[in-house]
C-alpha cells in the first residue's frame, strides 16, 4: 500500500463534497508531475484529504478505488484521473501550522513543493499526520 495527499480548494470541492458524492473522479490535474503520481496510485491505496487556500488543513482520508486512467476532461492521453472514495474523516483537522511545526513532517512533500497537487506520503508521515489527526 501506498500513501498520498491530494489538495484541493473547498469552495470548488470540498471533503463535505466527497462524502455526499460516495465517489470522485479526480481529474482536471495538468502537472507532470502530480500526473506521474496520479499514474502510480493502485486500488486501496491511502489518500489524505487537503484543503488548500482558505483553510489549509488535511480533512479526511480517502482511499483509490480505480487506478489511473485517461482523464476524460483531456484532450491528450497522457492525462490521467483515478478514482477516490471517502474512507473517514478526520476528527480534528490537521493544519498547515501543525505540519510546519513537527520536526517529524520536515521533508513532507507538501512544505517542499507546496503547489503540487498530488504528493506521495512516506508510511512514517502518514502514521503522523493520522495520530495528528485522530
Amino acid at each position: 500500500m501506498h500513501y498520498w495527499l491530494v489538495k484541493s480548494e473547498p469552495e470548488t470541492y470540498s471533503w463535505a463534497d466527497l462524502v455526499r458524492d460516495g465517489r470522485i473522479c479526480w481529474d482536471g490535474v495538468r502537472n507532470y508531475q502530480a500526473r506521474n503520481n496520479l499514474q502510480q496510485m493502485q486500488p486501496g491505496d491511502m489518500v489524505l484529504f487537503y484543503h488548500s487556500v482558505t483553510e489549509k488543513a488535511i480533512v479526511g482520508i480517502a482511499k483509490v478505488d480505480k487506478a489511473a486512467y485517461p482523464d476524460p476532461t483531456a484532450d491528450d492521453p497522457k492525462w490521467m484521473a483515478v478514482d477516490l472514495v471517502p474512507f473517514r474523516d478526520f476528527r480534528d483537522p490537521v493544519t498547515l501550522e501543525q505540519i510546519k511545526q513537527d520536526k517529524r513532517l520536515e521533508n513532507i512533500a507538501l512544505l517542499r513543493q507546496s503547489r503540487l497537487s498530488v504528493m506521495p506520503l512516506k508510511a512514517e508521515e502518514f502514521d503522523v499526520l493520522l495520530a495528528l489527526g485522530n
